[in-house]
């Protein structure tokens, strides 16, 4: 939207009148602007590969709505605007600003010269070096204990802290399924092995307790025996086994009703990433070592199993989705300017802000998670905007015959500055949710704010940079007499 304004009031600058302006306008914005908001919408959908429903539900949703901007933006807004030209007093204005603002842009059309240029390049690549040595240690899941949304200070979290330090319970339970044959859940068999599985899981690290139907009937054989302790154990009597449960499996709640199935409740010190992590290769571990065949567990229930599994499914899709998404989006950038050069351009500066955000990601213990993983996605798609407008901007003046430097200058006092104003704008938008006092929403307002001013300082300062080695003024610019020669003889 701030693109299609800025287009018509400098074409209304250039004494056209309303609708002339607002064709101009859709004429020299809706390719980039149908590609950049193309990228938007296949940046969210490249989150359907991801086999969590609520992360699909907002791919679709996110997909919707960047459909429905395209609509109200490309077509509804120059339509509107042709009927409501702009004000007089705004372009004395906007021509004032300009102006005035010029030392500015000279000042950043120095990133396309002979000095500046290397630099940023070089900076560039360090930072990306950088950003992918940090990237090794970013984590799945959460990293924290108690829960993600809220401060560690919290109430609900220092409660939670406290109960898991002085009792054998917790709220983070892994719950794992010992299935056996229907009727066969407390034969002696099935309690020995469940009886060892449990012993081994109460020695992993991180686990406080574990409690399933072999509590109970050591629990019941003790008590039928005076309460003596000698006897807490498991009986090789199947008659006495079977009076443990017998009338009252549905209040047990520890087996299903054709005994076919017991789960095992396993608490844990916390739900973070490497606690999950450690229980998981535990079971498995169990599994291949003692597997006698008796019982089979499954894994997992509850709302730490739950997440366990869904760090596993996050962790197989973040690098299947980064490589879809820049696949995508770098094909769509060919396919609207034809040149390879064109596209490390534009997306070089999205690679870099990817590769720093997952490093501040890092340095702020935030884990890759369903909550995290869209806001990757949205910093390519919104990111990829920034490059597309600056760069077509940039080639139209260059293909009239401008040379680098000018087309930047021309470039930044039109679509240049609509992009900083834009990535200002979002970033400061976001920047308030650092005062939050959910953390979720204070890290989030910190990685959108990183990620939108990165993109926007990597349009403006490392996309020119490149542009002086990749681009071909010359080759463009002969182009284009060459296309105009064309014509001509065409017309004769």
């Amino acid at each position: 939207g701030v693109q299609i304004f800025n287009a018509i009031a400098h074409a209304s600058m250039g004494k056209l009148d309303a609708e002339k302006a607002a064709r101009h306008a859709f004429r020299t914005l809706y390719i980039p602007g149908l590609t950049a908001l193309v990228s938007d919408a296949i940046g969210f959908t490249t989150l359907l590969v991801i086999e969590i429903d609520v992360i699909r539900h907002l791919a679709i949703a996110a997909s919707i709505g960047v459909a429905v901007i395209i609509l109200t933006n490309l077509v509804l807004l120059p339509v509107l605007l042709s009927y409501s030209s702009v004000m007089p007093s705004a372009l004395q204005r906007l021509k004032e600003q300009e102006s005035g603002y010029h030392r500015i842009w000279r000042m950043l059309t120095r990133f396309t010269g002979p000095r500046y240029a290397p630099a940023a390049i070089v900076i560039a690549a360090l930072l990306l070096g950088y950003g992918l040595v940090m990237k090794t240690e970013l984590k799945i899941g959460d990293l924290d204990q108690g829960a993600p949304e809220l401060r560690a200070d919290s109430r609900y979290n220092l409660d939670n802290q406290f109960i898991a330090e002085h009792y054998s319970s917790s709220t983070d339970v892994f719950v794992v399924m010992a299935h056996t044959p229907p009727n066969q859940c407390i034969s002696y068999h099935s309690l020995a092995a469940v009886d060892y599985f449990q012993w081994y899981l109460q020695n992993l690290s991180g686990v406080q307790s574990v409690v399933s139907m072999v509590d109970r009937t050591k629990r019941v054989i003790s008590a039928l025996n005076e309460g003596n302790l000698k006897w807490t154990a498991i009986s090789r009597n199947q008659l006495v086994l079977n009076g443990t449960v017998s009338g009252q499996q549905e209040a047990i709640g520890l087996i299903n009703a054709d005994c076919s199935m017991m789960p095992i409740l396993v608490f844990l010190e916390d739900h973070k990433a490497e606690t999950l992590n450690r229980v998981v290769n535990g079971i498995n571990n169990f599994k291949r070592q003692y597997d006698s065949g008796d019982v089979d567990f499954r894994m997992a229930a509850g709302n730490a199993g739950i997440e366990a599994a869904t760090n596993i499914v996050v962790k197989e899709a973040q690098y299947k989705m980064l490589i879809l998404v820049y696949s995508v989006v770098s094909l769509l950038v060919f396919m609207a300017f034809r040149s390879w050069r064109t596209v490390v351009c534009i997306i070089a500066p999205l690679a870099l802000t990817s590769a720093l955000g997952q490093a501040l990601m890092v340095h702020l213990d935030i884990g890759v998670k369903v909550a995290t993983l869209p806001v990757i996605a949205l910093g390519i798609g919104i990111g990829v905007d920034y490059g597309i407008y600056i760069y077509s901007k940039l080639e139209t003046l260059i293909v009239k015959g401008a040379d680098l430097q000018t087309a930047y200058f021309m470039t930044l006092i039109t679509t240049g500055k609509a992009v900083i104003f834009t990535g200002i704008t979002l970033a400061i938008g976001v920047a308030t949710w650092v005062f939050s006092p959910i953390k979720f929403q204070a890290d989030m307002g910190i990685m959108l704010t990183f990620m939108f001013l990165w993109n926007m300082l990597g349009a403006v300062l490392l996309l020119p940079a490149l542009a002086r080695y990749l681009i071909d003024t010359d080759k463009l610019s002969q182009s284009n007499e060459a296309q105009l020669h064309s014509h001509l003889s065409d017309d004769k």
